[in-house]
């Protein structure tokens, strides 16, 4: 890879999720000059998955060639809801027992660098912002749909972040009052029926109640491995329940996107995470919907885009948040 000559010193980004830590050291122009991914051990608490964090981010800096010394700033974009302006991760919904936890006061101490915390939605909607699909846009919304839904929200060019920090929750604005339970704890969020754990939620409960479906051949015959591919890959073989299930989960996303148009009247979203990658079979549905249930006009001047980075986008958007971090502290 190309690295373009800049004096700035490298920034360090790491995307804390529920199911993986990735780290990255970058440079001013972008490029990423080393990673380093490792599980999250969530089911171990706060200490064990800072601890991780840390190990990943020397592994990476190792890899890189550079000494700790060398790197400016870490900027961190981490799951739910946080406050950018006290370094504090409120809660999180895919990572058990976090309350209050001050990550940014703690990563900083561990690594001896400025540290930031985002959320890693947010950070990835600066990401794409700078460096990816919404490059150049003045109003645009990113939304990920995974084993979750978040969101960042760009206004004028700048990331939206609310009174606290913690606007662009997206994933728990509520579309059904009566709706299944969420992580959150709230009933019917958008997440609680459109996400990766939603689908997967309903198969297992469909399968469980007796339906015969080929998503549990590709589960291996274990209930408990039926997850968003193994849908999918019933619903290209001409599943049935695969199809249906589908069917469900982009309407349910079809109704959240024509919120969010309404709303916001965005120029473009950008739609990133891991179910994204169904394509047509999830995107085309839930773009009708949306338009059936949107305004004429705004939804006809949104524009819809595949998230240009992959997974790239979350590291590279807490570096863009850390130098932006670092120069008002200048």
């Amino acid at each position: 890879m190309l690295v373009a000559m800049n004096t700035q010193p490298p920034v360090l980004g790491i995307d804390l999720g529920g199911t993986k830590i990735l780290t990255a050291v970058i440079d001013a122009a972008g490029n990423v000059l080393a990673r380093d991914q490792t599980p999250t051990p969530a089911a171990e608490g706060v200490a064990a998955i800072i601890t991780a964090m840390t190990v990943s981010a020397k592994r990476a800096i190792a890899v890189a060639k550079l000494t700790v010394n060398d790197i400016s700033a870490v900027g961190i974009g981490a799951a739910g809801p946080s406050s950018p302006e006290s370094g504090i991760l409120f809660t999180s919904p895919h990572l058990p027992g976090w309350k209050d936890v001050p990550l940014r006061d703690t990563i900083s101490r561990k690594l001896g660098k400025p540290a930031f915390l985002v959320n890693d939605a947010r950070a990835a909607a600066l990401g794409e912002l700078h460096y990816g699909a919404a490059k150049g846009m003045r109003h645009f919304i990113y939304v990920t749909i995974s084993t979750g839904i978040g969101g960042g929200i760009v206004i004028d060019g700048k990331l939206y972040m609310g009174a606290i920090g913690a606007a662009g929750e997206v994933g728990h604005m509520t579309i059904q009052a009566d709706g299944p339970l969420c992580d959150c704890g709230n009933h019917g969020c958008w997440e609680a029926l459109a996400s990766g754990s939603a689908l997967a939620r309903e198969a297992t409960s469909h399968i469980k109640k007796g339906a015969v479906s080929a998503i549990l051949d590709y589960a291996g015959g274990d209930i408990n491995k039926i997850n968003a591919e193994t849908i999918q890959l019933a619903a290209k073989h001409g599943d049935k329940l695969a199809k249906e299930l589908i069917a469900c989960t982009a309407y349910y996303f079809g109704v959240g996107l024509a919120n969010l148009i309404n709303v916001f009247n965005p120029e473009l979203i950008v739609i990133g995470g891991g179910l994204s990658n169904m394509g047509d079979m999830l995107l085309k549905p839930a773009f009708k919907e949306a338009r059936a249930r949107a305004f004429r006009k705004p939804y006809e001047a949104t524009r819809f885009a595949r998230a240009a980075l992959g997974g790239d986008s979350g590291v590279l958007g807490a570096a863009v948040f850390a130098r932006a971090g670092l120069a008002k502290l200048e």
